[in-house]
């Protein structure tokens, strides 16, 4: 693969984020805590909250790396129907989803 399409791929991977449908978490079980919050711990009291956390986690890493949002949006056509992007944006979320378990004893300790 050509240098200048791996670049243009994690530039997309990035852009991935901030979708609307991937932010959408109250489809989703639990409720995602709210947009405003700092994310000081990864101790979270369920693995749904942990989930939501490996979310905005991803979600900053974006928006910290790439703040204007005009480019953030600009790209979001040709992400969005990307195979590898999207599968590669889950990625993201499970090893963030990996560490956030191991810090929490993989909720070990809740279920007694």
């Amino acid at each position: 693969m050509r240098i200048s399409a791996l670049v243009f791929k994690l530039f997309i991977l990035l852009v991935f984020f901030t979708s609307p449908a991937f932010a959408e978490s109250k489809q989703m079980q639990g409720e995602a805590p709210p947009k405003d919050v700092a994310i000081y711990s990864l101790i979270t009291d369920t693995p749904e909250e942990g989930f939501h956390l490996a979310i905005k986690l991803s979600r900053k890493g974006v928006t910290t790396t790439q703040p204007d949002k005009e480019v953030l949006f600009m790209l979001r056509e040709v992400y969005s129907r990307d195979p590898d992007a999207l599968i590669a944006a889950s990625q993201v979320v499970a090893i963030h989803f990996q560490t956030i378990a191991a810090a929490n004893n993989y909720w070990r300790d809740a279920r007694r």
